[in-house]
């Protein structure tokens, strides 16, 4: 999967989705101890959500196939003093990373990927993620007024992540996640999941 639309969206100014903090919904997780052991953010963008759980003194990879996201992430790391790794990487491919995580995050990536292109990525999470570990997903819901562009039903998620292929969903809540649109955030699912 190319990395150029994605990185396109980063030259001129912030992403739709790109607030400049952390996700309410990652602050609270992360108040909360859900973050544990080597942590993975999938999709980071610019990187907020993942210089938030690094700061908390976890060890934190974020990865994404905009270069121009990643370097922006790199910029805030040196400019705040957080110890965090930014890195290209395919989502579809994470096994090349060659690592295993305890927690992985999702946060507005899943909700991008058309239905043929989930049970590729969902393998492709499972690759890297420990057994008993958990992975969370923050996606635009189809629940409520004002939704994000493609907002995902809860039965997706449950097809999705299903324990034919490896996983328990332990809860699906609703949620917000924050844009540059939406005043007090669009409608979300926060899925929390475990690794069989």
């Amino acid at each position: 999967m190319t990395g150029l639309p994605w990185d396109a969206s980063y030259h001129d100014g912030p992403a739709p989705w790109d607030t400049e903090q952390p996700q309410p919904a990652i602050v609270r997780v992360a108040a909360e101890g859900g973050f544990t052991g080597a942590v993975l953010d999938a999709g980071c963008g610019t990187g907020e959500n993942a210089l938030h759980i690094a700061s908390l003194g976890l060890p934190v990879l974020g990865v994404d196939v905009a270069e121009t996201a990643l370097a922006i992430a790199r910029a805030k790391a040196d400019d705040r003093g957080i110890e965090v790794e930014f890195a290209a990487a395919d989502a579809f491919r994470l096994q090349r990373l060659g690592r295993r995580f305890d927690t992985v995050l999702d946060c507005g990536l899943f909700h991008t990927l058309d239905g043929d292109e989930r049970p590729g990525y969902v393998a492709s999470l499972a690759s890297v993620t420990e057994h008993d570990g958990t992975v969370y997903v923050l996606c635009f819901s189809d629940n409520g007024p004002d939704t994000g562009p493609h907002p995902i039903g809860r039965e997706e998620l449950r097809a999705a992540f299903n324990p034919e292929a490896g996983w328990n969903i332990a809860a699906i809540e609703p949620d917000r996640i924050q844009t540059r649109f939406h005043d007090d955030g669009a409608p979300a699912w926060f899925a929390t999941i475990k690794r069989m």
